[in-house]
């Protein structure tokens, strides 16, 4: 077997998930495939920060500069104060100075309660800076340095009265953080999931399984369904799903068992519209709108019959798509994008043709 970009490509990611940090070795029996890891590879992907704050580069980051970059960057969709649930949870709320001192919400066991913060729930501050660092902000993933995510972290911590207004959160203190968070207390570690010490209490949960001998179910049982009315109640979700991944969507326009046609490669899909459709995936506007039917915004389809019509309809929309915006279909914001001037023209074009599939 000769060496080829594919099989290097295929050889690479097999080094990294079998090889340690400090050493990387092809496989023996592959002598031909792939190369080792170098260092600075390894480091790109190992970025995770365990409870225990293995991973957790150096570097510290206030309250004050947490709100700039909050208000910047994070209020679009979390509101200024975190409190917002109208493009996703709240993240702040729900959490009592009696919660900080048990280490247990008690909110958490209040049916009456509206909702659940993401304050009450997590129990480890490492999940919030690990989930910033690598997730957020939601357009622009990875994009915060290391010092803002840490005062990012802290800002949303002072939104919940864990931390004062004074603070600086950083990788020196943020063990003593950690005993602040409300639900601390309220995680098992029976999952035995981390190695290490004080991070596990039992035995792999999967190595005590017994074998069913009798009385054993013979066949699955199918429990719910998604009936036809409700089949494309949110739209086509083939439609809804990112290009790349084992997660495809059905195809709910059509009747459960129709062979799905991939939202980004259209069958019927006219040669114009390629361009556009691969602009609006690269660019995550999937994420958030469907061609026909609305998702978290309006349909590319809605867009195009109320502005399509516009003598500066290219101009019009090519500068929303790039500034973003409140107000125009609702009170959900639409964060600006960074995509160039001729792209944003290109999905613009399409959308004022009545973006065709």
């Amino acid at each position: 077997m000769s060496s080829s970009p594919k099989f290097a490509v295929i050889g690479l990611l097999g080094a990294m998930l079998l090889a340690t940090a400090a050493h990387a070795q092809p496989a023996k029996d592959l002598p031909n495939v792939g190369r080792a890891a170098t260092a600075k590879e390894i480091a790109a992907w190992d970025i995770d920060v365990r409870p225990d704050f293995k991973g957790l580069p150096k570097g510290s980051g206030t309250v004050a500069k947490g709100q700039d970059v909050w208000e910047g960057k994070c209020a679009q969709c979390h509101g200024i104060f975190g409190e917002s649930g109208e493009v996703f949870s709240p993240l702040v709320g729900g959490t009592t100075p009696e919660d900080i001192k048990t280490g247990h919400v008690a909110r958490l066991n209040d049916r009456g309660f509206p909702g659940r913060t993401t304050l009450m729930k997590v129990a480890t501050v490492s999940t919030l800076w690990d989930y910033i660092n690598r997730a957020m902000p939601w357009t622009a993933p990875k994009s915060l340095t290391t010092d803002e995510v840490y005062s990012v972290t802290a800002f949303l911590l002072n939104l919940g009265g864990i931390v004062p207004e004074n603070f600086e959160l950083s990788d020196k203190n943020i063990a003593e953080v950690q005993q602040r968070m409300p639900n601390r207390n309220g995680m098992t570690l029976d999952h035995a999931l981390w190695p290490g010490k004080g991070l596990s209490t039992a035995k792999a949960p999967d190595t005590r399984n017994v074998a069913c001998m009798k009385d054993c179910e013979v066949g699955a049982k199918i429990s719910s369904f998604l009936p036809e009315h409700a089949r494309n109640a949110h739209g086509n979700l083939a439609e809804q799903n990112r290009s790349v991944g084992p997660q495809h969507g059905a195809d709910t326009s059509k009747p459960a068992g129709t062979p799905v046609q991939r939202a980004v490669e259209p069958v019927a899909a006219p040669k114009a519209a390629a361009a556009p459709m691969a602009l609006l995936n690269k660019n995550s506007c999937t994420a958030c709108h469907a061609v026909a039917g609305k998702l978290v915004g309006p349909s590319f389809q809605e867009i195009a019959k109320k502005h399509g019509e516009r003598g500066d309809a290219i101009a019009y929309l090519s500068g929303k798509i790039r500034s973003g915006g409140v107000g125009v279909w609702g009170q959900i914001p639409m964060p600006a994008q960074t995509l160039g001037e001729a792209d944003a023209a290109s999905i613009a074009q399409w959308l004022k043709s009545g973006a065709p599939r």
